[in-house]
């Protein structure tokens, strides 16, 4: 068990039991091979989190589908809406069964209540929106079953804007930003408590929402473009406007986001993760930096492996920033964000 208690920006379980047919969430309770269940959540200090909702790609055709897998083709978004209510039901069903384990929060209260009864506190984000519509009706109807966050598009093109594709070494500036629609959504985030997560969006994109929203700006699984150069990775100038607006970047686990080379390497230490978040507190102040593993979604590091794995980065932590910052790293820095961004 952690001496820290986690608070991360970002995992993709949702999509994982998903496509694992555990409807139910079984698999959470029982174990399985991926970054979070409930005993690596245990033995990692894992204590909450964003609960992404992701709709990939349509398989190709073929005797290999997978090996003409079309991710980064826009969706449709039928197929969106009904993937996305079946997921967003995988988590109602584990709290359901198991609300000591894990609990939906639609507030900064219900996650410290959560904490204190030792239940993993889930926040419910979307990454692409396609389940949602130009007439927002849908964003509304996600909002009472306790949306918090969502990110306007995937890596991917949609009816609200541009994402940027994954390249390395290359510049997140790749083309058009933010459409009317996408506007509309933002303002719409914005007068309803829901964070608009940057991590996917290009350059342009970025700029959009840093001009229209009147949210503090946040990123929740990205990292420094100046250190590892993926266009998934935030620039300098990017993260100064971040902290402008009070925002807040969680550093992205993704050995691909964190190592100078760009490589899918798992075989890498704390010491890259160490360096992108010594630049992220030189850009963004002690109070705009936390955690966004994407568990689930990307590869982790080998010293890291899976959520039961976080102390070692902890550990890693505390010896280079001291035991109060690394609490605000882990914890506490989301929490002062979304006390301003959800309430």
């Amino acid at each position: 068990m952690s001496d820290f208690s986690i608070f991360d920006g970002h995992n993709d379980l949702l999509s994982c039991l998903w496509a694992e047919k555990s409807f139910d969430g079984a698999a959470f309770f029982a174990g399985r091979d991926g970054d979070l269940d409930l005993a690596k959540c245990r033995a990692g200090g894992f204590a909450g989190g964003f609960f992404a909702v992701w709709v990939g790609g349509a398989p190709g055709t073929g005797p290999d589908p997978m090996a003409t897998y079309r991710a980064f083709e826009p969706i449709d978004p039928v197929r969106a809406e009904r993937q996305t209510l079946e997921q967003i039901a995988i988590l109602l069903r584990m709290q359901a069964a198991c609300p000591d384990a894990i609990r939906l929060c639609r507030s900064v209260a219900e996650i410290a209540a959560a904490r204190a009864t030792g239940a993993i506190a889930a926040v419910l984000h979307i990454e692409g929106v396609e389940a949602i519509g130009e007439n927002l009706d849908a964003l509304h109807v996600f909002h009472a079953e306790g949306l918090r966050s969502l990110g306007p598009v995937w890596s991917r093109s949609n009816i609200f804007g541009h994402g940027v594709p994954f390249n390395f070494p290359a510049s997140p500036d790749t083309g058009p930003g933010l459409t009317d629609a996408g506007i509309r959504l933002v303002r719409e985030c914005d007068a309803l408590g829901v964070l608009v997560d940057l991590s996917h969006l290009n350059e342009a994109g970025f700029w959009d929402v840093a001009r229209v929203s009147r949210k503090p700006l946040v990123a929740t699984h990205s990292n420094a473009h100046a250190i590892t150069a993926a266009t998934r990775n935030l620039t300098d100038r990017q993260l100064d406007a971040i902290r402008a607006s009070g925002g807040l970047v969680g550093l992205n686990f993704g050995c691909a986001f964190v190592r100078p080379d760009g490589i899918k390497n798992p075989a890498t230490g704390p010491e890259v993760m160490l360096r992108h978040l010594d630049h992220l507190l030189a850009r963004l102040g002690e109070d705009g930096v936390a955690l966004g593993s994407d568990f689930d979604g990307t590869m982790i590091p080998d010293f890291i492996t899976d959520a039961s794995g976080l102390p070692h980065l902890a550990q890693a932590m505390q010896t280079h920033f001291g035991q109060a910052l690394t609490e605000k790293l882990c914890w506490g820095n989301w929490q002062g964000l979304l006390a301003r961004v959800i309430g």
